[in-house]
């Protein structure tokens, strides 16, 4: 897969991309991240990408030049057709679900913005979609565009050391993750769960799957109403909540 970001610091992204998992999923030839700077393609001596807004108000704007220049640049780098995705506080949040759309892609472009954003004109007509990473306001795109990375970078095939990293990842199955635990067996902090080291698989599978689903009842309620629970998973669900009452009772 390959992923062109179009960013004023390219240099930042390039730093994030060569690191932990993406950085071993670049060495092993399953991403490739590329950055493209809108300045190279401004047309005078100050390499100017901005411009005060029509209307008035604070701030600057992105224009349109540059930003169509570099765009049509890197789509022409590949044969390949590529998505285009404007990070933004006023695009649709991030989800797990969209970051597999975005990972079984062949290529994805992503736009990072600055000052007080982007000439709308480039919005509707150069991109197919925004993306937020959360209801607040960034200096720019890089980091929503590193996180965006990262999320689909540790999802190509064999770019985790153990698959199945992936597979039990939070919000994978719609839920969150269950606890997770290493040695020592005891500390000071507290003691490994006994049922994870009895070697009893069923009963470590089904212990994890009531917590995972006691912690989203806990944390995050709104997954529940989003998954659908079959009978094994209400009866564990059912018996979390009575433990859970007990417990704080």
């Amino acid at each position: 897969m390959r992923i062109d970001v179009i960013t004023l610091f390219p240099e930042f992204i390039d730093s994030c991309a060569g690191i932990g998992v993406v950085g071993r999923a670049q060495e092993r030839g399953l991403l490739q991240v590329t950055t493209c700077n809108p300045r190279d393609f401004a047309t005078d001596n100050h390499r100017t990408v901005d411009g005060r807004p029509f209307g008035g108000g604070p701030g600057m704007l992105m224009t349109i030049g540059p930003l169509r220049d570099a765009i049509e640049s890197v789509k022409s780098a590949t044969a390949q057709s590529a998505r285009v995705v404007y990070l933004s506080p006023q695009g649709a949040r991030l989800t797990q679900e969209k970051v597999l759309e975005f990972a079984r892609m062949d290529r994805l472009i992503l736009l990072c913005g600055r000052y007080e954003g982007v000439d709308e004109r480039v919005l509707e007509k150069l991109v197919d979609e925004e993306v937020s990473i959360g209801d607040y306001v960034l200096s720019g795109g890089e980091l929503a565009a590193a996180v965006v990375i990262d999320a689909v970078g540790r999802l190509q095939d064999g770019a985790l050391n153990d698959a199945q990293s992936a597979e039990q990842d939070s919000f994978t199955d719609g839920l969150l993750d269950c606890p997770h635990y290493t040695r020592p067996v005891s500390d000071a902090l507290g003691d490994v769960p006994e049922i994870l080291m009895s070697g009893d698989h069923a009963m470590i599978r089904r212990w994890r799957r009531k917590q995972a689903l006691g912690r989203s009842w806990l944390r995050r309620p709104d997954l529940l109403a989003r998954v659908s629970l079959d009978d094994e998973a209400r009866a564990l669900l059912d018996e979390f909540r009575r433990e859970h009452r007990a417990a704080n009772s």
